[in-house]
């Protein structure tokens, strides 16, 4: 049977959200979410939470999670990117001796997690020759007829289809925030959102990226609308 770790990574210095992955969500510390997921879902021998903060530290414990150790200080300012992180926490568990085949990072900030996208990432990836899998979903409107915004005035970024139809336009996928899967005895030179990558589409009523205070609103009424349509537990 396959050995498979879940790795959260969670920082203390949140800036536009003070104390985001501990900060009350309906009762509960947001990374609690996170953490019961993965632990519903069955799939991990471990389940640890990277940090930099005791407190999160702490609430983890709570809720599960294990934190064998706390994040060293030059992995966790504004511009450390989540590979390195995670890199650091599987290195530090392989010290130990602990040898895994599959690695499952989640976010911290993922309250609408749900355990069967968990589990369909890791059937996916067992049964391909790809090298991750991660959560992703549908674009709400077409990128084709995009546009950015230049001193007040507006400039598609290709105008040659401001006048088609949007059904006549393909359909795009952007990353869903929530897991992200990796065989970790295969190798890839591509991006994640590559040819090695196979994408878990989620319906878009399940995402919502909290990096800022609207982010959070949103998300709030999401939870409680899903919450009493019963399609959350």
């Amino acid at each position: 049977m396959s050995k498979c770790i879940c790795i959260i990574p969670a920082r203390g210095g949140s800036k536009r959200i003070p104390k985001k992955n501990i900060k009350d969500f309906f009762g509960k510390p947001l990374i609690a979410y996170t953490i019961e997921t993965a632990l519903k879902s069955k799939l991990f021998d471990k389940v640890v939470v990277s940090t930099d903060d005791e407190t999160i530290a702490k609430v983890a414990k709570e809720y599960g999670a294990e934190v064998p150790f706390l994040r060293p200080v030059e992995l966790s300012d504004d511009f450390t990117g989540t590979g390195a992180v995670i890199g650091h926490a599987l290195s530090f568990l392989q010290k130990q001796g602990e040898k895994y085949d599959f690695l499952c990072s989640i976010y911290a900030t993922a309250p609408l997690l749900q355990v069967k996208y968990i589990q369909k990432g890791l059937e996916r990836l067992q049964n391909s020759d790809a090298v991750n899998s991660f959560s992703a979903t549908s674009m709400p409107f077409p990128i084709q007829r995009t546009f950015k915004i230049n001193d007040d005035r507006c400039e598609m970024f290709w105008p040659e289809n401001f006048s088609k139809r949007s059904q006549d336009l393909e359909e795009a996928y952007q990353d869903a925030g929530q897991f992200y899967w990796k065989n970790l005895y295969k190798q890839s030179s591509d991006v994640m959102f590559g040819k090695d990558s196979i994408p878990i589409v989620l319906p878009r009523f399940l995402v919502q990226d909290i990096d800022t205070l609207e982010d959070w609103e949103r998300a709030e009424v999401l939870y409680e609308v899903l919450k009493i349509q019963k399609k959350i537990s």
